[in-house]
């Protein structure tokens, strides 16, 4: 008898992995975001309270914050280059461990010194999570990377949100920020259990075949070096403010800056997920021009808000901005760039995470030498540049007929979906 054909999703290039598998890898790795995004909201946080207990300036916070950004570029960087050597697997253990051990650290830390060195394991364990989920997404998704990752990423900004929530009721309980940080270990340990022993694939690029060198190569490309440094600054504008928001706007206009970066993240969390489909009908480069000049308009808004309802209704616009640029930045180039491999995806997140790594502390100096609302006015000049270069590459891309997505040798030959429940969630 002839051997029966392994069912495969139309949206997934592994013949031997069952729907319910890829699915578990799916929520695993967006449970691993959502560890990470709630490191970000929660040290935004609890920046005042570090601050008064360790007698630290705003300089100093910044160097602390920025220290999970240098963290997160290593790991990022140096987990893009050995992900397809090492396997997604042991990527993701070695997470694990470094978020866990990171967050005890900075639990325990009497100082400055430790503060930095705890917050700098942490942003290696998150860098790790993202140099090994966003291949391994566009590896089980590759027909819909923009948005699959798109939704994959939604989940960073549910971390925000739970970590925003955590921040807020822990407050309202009493409960110090050491408490704060000890949540996120038991999210961080959830989604440990749930890739306990998992099988994981092989990522895209090895399944095709590509060489090393031609991954190295791709990475040369100069389109993709103008994508590489949007992302400088697209990361700058969405990463930047959000650390500061939650310690700045009760200054300035009387509003929780906690429940503003709640809100903020509510609307990135929906435009991911109920929006995600967008970029199938639209150029993800339309989509990022039109996010940056959003941008730009919601940071010159927060910076002449001096009342909680306009804090609100400026933080709705910065957010759509915002909303679409990390994961859409991923997926554009995920898909003109396949043979870059995880090395590509690694590149454009260690580049967005080291150029937040400076924007913290330069926020910090601005915020402390010239006030919050001139801060916010100069950190908008980042997305009015990325909109101009943005619009040109759309110019290319017309000229030649429109964004065009490279198809490796492993994905499916099926046709496109048509209806949302053909394919594997």
């Amino acid at each position: 008898m002839p051997r029966p054909i392994p069912r495969v999703s139309a949206d997934t290039t592994a013949p031997d992995m069952s729907p319910a598998v890829v699915r578990r890898l799916f929520i695993g790795s967006c449970i691993a975001l959502a560890a990470t995004g709630m490191t970000f909201s929660v040290r935004g946080d609890i920046m005042a309270a570090l601050g008064q207990q360790f007698s630290l300036d705003h300089f100093q916070l910044g160097l602390i914050a920025g220290a999970a950004f240098y963290g997160y570029v290593a790991a990022i960087l140096g987990g893009g280059l050995l992900v397809d050597l090492l396997g997604v697997g042991r990527i993701l253990h070695a997470a694990f461990v470094a978020q866990i051990v990171g967050l005890l650290l900075t639990i325990a830390a009497p100082g400055f010194t430790l503060l930095f060195t705890g917050t700098l394991v942490v942003g290696l364990g998150n860098g790790l999570v993202e140099a090994a989920t966003n291949p391994l997404v566009a590896t089980l998704y590759p027909r819909r990377k923009s948005q699959r990752l798109n939704s994959f990423h939604a989940w960073f900004a549910g971390g925000l949100i739970a970590g925003g929530l955590v921040g807020y009721g822990f407050t309202r309980a009493g409960l110090d920020w050491r408490a704060k940080l000890a949540a996120i270990i038991v999210v961080t340990v959830s989604y440990g259990a749930v890739f306990f022993r998992m099988r994981f694939p092989r990522t895209e690029r090895v399944t095709s075949e590509v060489s090393t060198g031609e991954m190295y190569r791709t990475a040369t490309r100069p389109i993709f070096l103008v994508f590489l440094g949007c992302m400088f600054l697209t990361a700058s504008t969405e990463l930047g403010p959000n650390q500061w928001i939650p310690e700045t706007l009760g200054q300035t206009a009387g509003a929780s800056g906690i429940l503003v970066l709640i809100f903020i993240n509510g609307i990135m969390f929906a435009s991911r997920t109920l929006g995600s489909r967008l970029v199938e009908r639209v150029s993800p480069v339309t989509v990022l021009a039109v996010s940056c000049v959003l941008a730009a308009a919601g940071l010159q808004m927060l910076s002449r808000a001096h009342s909680p309802l306009a804090a609100y209704g400026a933080a709705a616009i910065f957010a759509l901005g915002i909303g679409r640029m990390w994961p859409t930045m991923l997926g554009v180039v995920a898909e003109r760039y396949p043979k870059g491999g995880s090395f590509v995806l690694a590149l454009m997140g260690s580049g967005g995470m080291l150029a937040t790594a400076f924007t913290l502390p330069w926020m910090g100096h601005l915020i402390d030498t010239q006030g919050v609302a001139a801060t916010f006015a100069t950190v908008s000049v980042l997305p009015v540049l990325c909109a101009v270069v943005f619009l040109a590459v759309w110019l290319r891309d017309r000229a030649g007929g429109g964004h065009r997505a490279e198809k490796l040798g492993c994905a499916p030959d099926l046709p496109p979906l048509t209806r949302p429940e053909a394919e594997t969630p």
